[in-house]
């Protein structure tokens, strides 16, 4: 990889690599873009198979979280972490407090918060050494679990997004399957059954099934069925590059609405699913409500707060498919044209601020 060329071509500000040899920490911090405010994105631990597919990992990720901040309507900017190890086996206190050490050096340009891998102990951790972090224990005035909060998000994202394709955003009696069973979509599945939704589930847990069966009524299928089932919603919340070439033609639904991150194997299926006239929510809008649940806290959590904001995912989706009506785009393509307009008007703004100061000092020369 010609590391200055892929920076100069997507515009990235900063790469940074950090290490320890005590602990063993191999971090490597890339910071997208700070024009809306620092970078906020999590903390991945991961066992890469060379260290250029962990920079690019880390590349690919900072750039995600700078559309959905900006997407979000979040005053910040777009950064992610990835350390390099098993996170089964090579974690210890120092690895985290000597990332701390790092994170505060940035002086507040890079704010991270636990991702694959990581955990609130781990965000602990490094709180011990640096305050920009989110996601740590309730007891130093984090917001905890971010599953149910994600899930609201999700399940106002996909009100809006029946809007579209019924006329209506009541769920009652609409069929939804959800591909996937974790906390996140566990969380959506008990909105739905609240709502009066039929829920058709699947999973490669059978006891996440199970549960989710018990619970709410739900069918059970199997997990490569699920693409094919005969539904009004498709909400994929487990794994990614699940719209591809094999599942595409299957689909049965007018909705696709779900948690899972990187829904598109490639972008030409997102432009597919838009001509067979199916009514698609971005997955980077839909799933937000984790990132601005984590936000609130650098305000100082609350959680009424939060939660108002997390309301805000329908607005949000509905303004994504206002523009991908007005420019005749999928809504794919929308959702990216909003987020790179919002931070093209801050920065014409704070270009014009500098101009203006600049004619001011000139003038009292």
């Amino acid at each position: 990889m010609e590391i200055f060329k892929y920076l100069e071509k997507y515009d990235y500000e900063q790469l940074l690599f950090c290490q320890d040899k005590q602990s063993g920490l191999k971090a490597i911090i890339a910071i997208h873009d700070t024009t809306l405010g620092p970078a906020l994105g999590g903390t991945r631990m991961w066992t890469y198979a060379s260290e250029e597919d962990a920079i690019e990992d880390a590349l690919r990720l900072s750039r995600g979280m700078t559309y959905k901040n900006a997407a979000a309507g979040l005053n910040l900017g777009g950064g992610k972490t990835v350390i390099i190890g098993d996170p089964r086996k090579d974690k210890n206190e120092e690895m985290f407090r000597a990332f701390g050490r790092y994170i505060q050096g940035l002086n507040g340009r890079y704010i991270t918060a636990e991702d694959v891998g990581t955990t609130v102990e781990d965000m602990d951790l490094i709180h011990e050494e640096t305050d920009f972090v989110t996601g740590i224990s309730p007891a130093f005035g984090s917001s905890g679990n971010p599953s149910p909060v994600t899930a609201y998000g999700v399940y106002r994202g996909m009100k809006a997004a029946a809007k579209e394709a019924f006329g209506t955003d009541s769920l009652e009696g609409k069929v939804v399957a959800v591909q996937g069973v974790g906390n996140v979509s566990y969380n959506l599945c008990r909105h739905l059954h609240e709502e009066g939704a039929k829920l058709i589930v699947t999973d490669i847990n059978k006891e996440s099934v199970a549960r989710a069966v018990e619970s709410f009524g739900a069918t059970a299928v199997n997990p490569d069925e699920i693409y094919g089932v005969d539904c009004d919603i498709y909400a994929p919340c487990a794994l990614g590059a699940v719209i591809n070439d094999q599942t595409i033609n299957q689909i049965r639904a007018k909705v696709i609405a779900g948690a899972a991150n990187n829904q598109l194997k490639e972008s030409v299926h997102g432009d597919q699913i838009h001509e067979k006239g199916i009514i698609y929510a971005p997955d980077y809008v839909i799933n937000a409500g984790g990132v601005i649940n984590v936000a609130d806290e650098l305000l100082g959590y609350n959680r009424e707060r939060a939660l108002k904001k997390v309301e805000t995912v329908y607005d949000t989706i509905e303004k994504v498919i206002e523009i991908a009506k007005r420019d005749q785009i999928p809504t794919y393509k929308a959702a990216d044209r909003m987020a790179e307009e919002r931070i093209a008007r801050m920065r014409n703004s704070r270009s014009q601020f500098l101009q203006n100061e600049k004619h001011i000092l000139n003038g009292r020369k």
